[in-house]
């Protein structure tokens, strides 16, 4: 694979034929190289990429990859998996051949990222990340085997520990920020309804039913790469209508009336998650209470409705699951809390006359 010399700009480049997916031969050139090698090496992995061979780097099938899931994921998804593959697949595997990369190296990789500290959720998230790569190469390049299946996973699906507030700690956080009529808005919105940050984020005024006591969600918003992106909500469930009680309705109305010149698809909280992440801490510390993150504001709501007594049903519809499963997988702990009382309940009707 030839590389040439580019006199008048002291560069290298690569010019040679290739055939595309239909079998037509074509011309490809591509300047600007530092070195001879880089010029060869884009030369090999545009054949193999082309051809649909494995041999090529693991960074060059990246692009591949990453160019097909742009195509059929959400921004912040395809976003958050370019940066994954970016900062934490590349830096390692990036001038593998990915039909020579072996159970071992993932190992190895995945003790380095053990090493980093990173928290057992992230862990998951990054070996997810890889081994989707490596299943589409299986797929749709003919790989011969997943390295990532022998190598076995790391990390947790879920936290170990969930945070939450109790009413009673909410109550003291609210206080401490009640002078500041946004934060007091938006928390008080987060706390009784468990709707996502960035379900919160995204609310305009016509979202809002103040007759009917109602919420609508049907959008979320995510800040990314500098802009301001809406977009629909994390699944389908997430289209919901949740009902909230008259107080709330009161503090949103006075809320909204303080707002001047909003229109109906103005953002009702025109501010990023950064910010309320940073008041968040700030009244907490304020409060004397725990420091919990903003998602586990949702968790409170959720905690806070099974400790009334709320079906696990009705809080999956309410919270936006897509189903009742992914409900109990992620609270089902709190619920043995409630089997003293299943008992005593089951005491009472057998001594009923």
């Amino acid at each position: 694979m030839p590389a040439y010399k580019d006199e008048q700009r002291g560069t290298w480049y690569a010019q040679f034929y290739y055939k595309d997916w239909t079998g037509s031969r074509k011309k490809k050139l591509k300047r600007g190289f530092a070195t001879k090698r880089e010029a060869a090496a884009f030369e090999r992995d545009f054949v193999n990429a082309h051809s649909g061979s494995v041999d090529m780097t693991f960074q060059a099938f990246s692009v591949i990859y990453l160019e097909d899931m742009q195509h059929r994921l959400k921004l912040s998804t395809y976003e958050n998996k370019r940066f994954t593959i970016e900062n934490s697949l590349i830096p390692f595997f990036g001038n593998m051949p990915l039909n020579v990369i072996t159970p071992s190296d993932v190992r190895r990789w995945q003790n380095e990222m053990i090493a980093k500290g990173y928290s057992q959720t992230y862990l998951r998230g990054l070996h997810v990340q890889l081994s989707s790569v490596f299943n589409y190469a299986v797929k749709y390049y003919s790989l011969a085997e997943n390295p990532c299946k022998k190598a076995g996973s790391i990390g947790k699906q879920r936290a170990e520990s969930m945070q939450f507030w109790t009413l009673e700690e909410y109550k003291a956080f609210s206080n401490a920020v009640s002078h500041n009529i946004q934060a007091h808005t938006a928390f008080e919105i987060l706390y009784y309804t468990g709707m996502r940050i960035g379900e919160l984020l995204a609310l305009t005024p016509s979202d809002v039913d103040l007759e009917a006591c109602t919420i609508s969600i049907s959008k979320t918003y995510q800040r990314i790469n500098g802009l301001d992106v809406i977009t629909p909500p994390k699944t389908a469930k997430s289209n919901r209508v949740i009902a909230i009680p008259q107080f709330l309705r009161d503090e949103i109305k006075d809320y909204i009336g303080k707002l001047y010149n909003l229109s109906d698809n103005d953002r009702i909280f025109p501010v990023t998650k950064y910010a309320f992440n940073h008041m968040l801490k700030r009244y907490a510390d304020k409060a004397g209470v725990k420091e919990i993150r903003l998602h586990d504001l949702r968790h409170s709501h959720a905690s806070l409705l099974i400790e009334k007594g709320v079906n696990p049903l009705m809080i999956a519809q309410r919270l936006g699951h897509e189903n009742i499963e992914t409900t109990l997988n992620i609270y089902g702990h709190l619920y043995p809390t409630k089997e003293s009382e299943l008992i005593a309940c089951l005491e009472d009707l057998h001594c009923a006359p």
